[in-house]
């Protein structure tokens, strides 16, 4: 398998490695990652539905990757902490059938217990493919 980019930060946090995930399985290449932001994209080729079209699933999964990390990150800087996911939900605005999507996860709150993400997914045009919400439950570790 080709390098995807998502080890550019191999260890985003103590604990915390992209090597062997779903995320590289995905094609999925780190781009920039601070709590306050977070970007990736993902080939749609070989994350597709059977009709051709870039699958709902794997939207879902490239926008809980970027929110997930962009709230670990956020968890390390409070006190040393992670992040698990607690709810994610997704609206499927546009269908892509080939290129790149990029992702872009942005805080809605960074709290102490909480934090909670707009993820918006575009394809190679402009055009929002899914906007997606993720929230984390903020743990020490």
């Amino acid at each position: 398998m080709e390098d995807t980019g998502v080890t550019q930060s191999d260890a985003l946090t103590d604990g915390m490695s992209m090597r062997g995930t779903l995320a590289e399985r995905m094609g999925i290449a780190l781009l920039e990652a601070t709590p306050e932001r977070v970007v990736a994209t993902m080939p749609v080729a070989g994350n597709t539905q059977p009709y051709g079209l870039l699958h709902g699933g794997a939207s879902v999964v490239l926008a809980e990757t970027l929110g997930s990390i962009g709230a670990a990150l956020h968890a390390a800087r409070l006190f040393n902490g992670i992040a698990v996911g607690i709810d994610v939900n997704a609206t499927h605005h546009k269908a892509a059938r080939d290129g790149i999507v990029t992702g872009v996860a942005t805080p809605l709150r960074l709290g102490g217990m909480i934090a909670s993400y707009e993820i918006a997914i575009t394809d190679e045009k402009g055009d929002r493919v899914c906007t997606a919400r993720l929230t984390c439950a903020l743990r020490r570790s």
